[in-house]
């Protein structure tokens, strides 16, 4: 049997075959048959998978798998989506908490700085007031004061000098006097202590001013006295009249 074996490969191969072939067809093993087979059938169905352009043909499992991605990539995007509007709204919502907020503040700056503006005017008017008097009674002073010698003269102008400081201070701070004579009465300005029948002025006008009356500003700080003109009466010009008639 050997020897048969060796005349046939030694035929083979100066017949130009190859030796696998023969010993191939020589095999008498079932397994090694099936195994070539299964071999075959791997390919022929790789090839039925692959279309001729070399690119992979869409299974049902692939298919499954697309689609499931899509929701997924859909869900998410939803999801997206209401988180930009519930920032939307947020934000929405913070600005309009940012501008009631901002003009509550504003209202509040100037209310306090009205309220500061007005507690400083008052706190100035209060401590002038208390200063009027002082130069009421200068006033006063420089009326009724005669300097007779060059002593009293010195006098005169030592406190003169001081009431004349004083006075600009006041108009530092915004003081200023009233000039109502020959002004009509207004009673927003003035107050009338006096009345003087008169017919050389129209009924109402002021006269004199007896006490001075001042502004802080454009505010009333201080009423003016003064004294009023006030028409005649008959009776009073009968009675002046009678004591000529008698004397004469």
């Amino acid at each position: 049997m050997m020897d048969e074996n060796k005349q046939v490969n030694n035929t083979s191969q100066q017949l130009g075959e190859p030796i696998e072939v023969m010993q191939a067809m020589n095999s008498d093993s079932p397994a090694e048959i099936n195994s070539h087979e299964s071999g075959n059938e791997v390919t022929e169905h790789e090839v039925t998978e692959t279309n001729l352009s070399g690119e992979p043909v869409l299974t049902e499992e692939n298919t499954v798998t697309a689609a499931q991605t899509t929701e997924v990539d859909t869900a998410a995007l939803e999801q997206l989506t209401q988180q930009i509007e519930s920032l939307k709204m947020q934000l929405e919502e913070r600005s309009t908490q940012y501008m009631r907020i901002a003009a509550d503040f504003e209202n509040y700056r100037k209310r306090v700085s009205k309220e500061k503006e007005e507690m400083d005017t008052q706190v100035k008017r209060n401590t002038i007031m208390e200063l009027l008097p002082v130069v009421d009674n200068f006033e006063r002073a420089r009326a009724h004061l005669k300097p007779q010698n060059d002593g009293e003269m010195t006098i005169h102008k030592s406190y003169q000098g001081v009431y004349k400081q004083l006075v600009d201070c006041l108009k530092r701070l915004g003081v200023s006097p009233m000039r109502p004579e020959g002004q009509e009465f207004d009673p927003n300005l003035h107050e009338a202590v006096m009345r003087e029948p008169t017919d050389e002025h129209q009924e109402g006008t002021v006269l004199e001013e007896l006490v001075r009356g001042y502004f802080l500003g454009d505010r009333i700080l201080r009423h003016a006295m003064v004294k009023v003109a006030a028409p005649k009466e008959d009776g009073a010009v009968e009675q002046e009249d009678e004591p000529s008639e008698e004397n004469g």
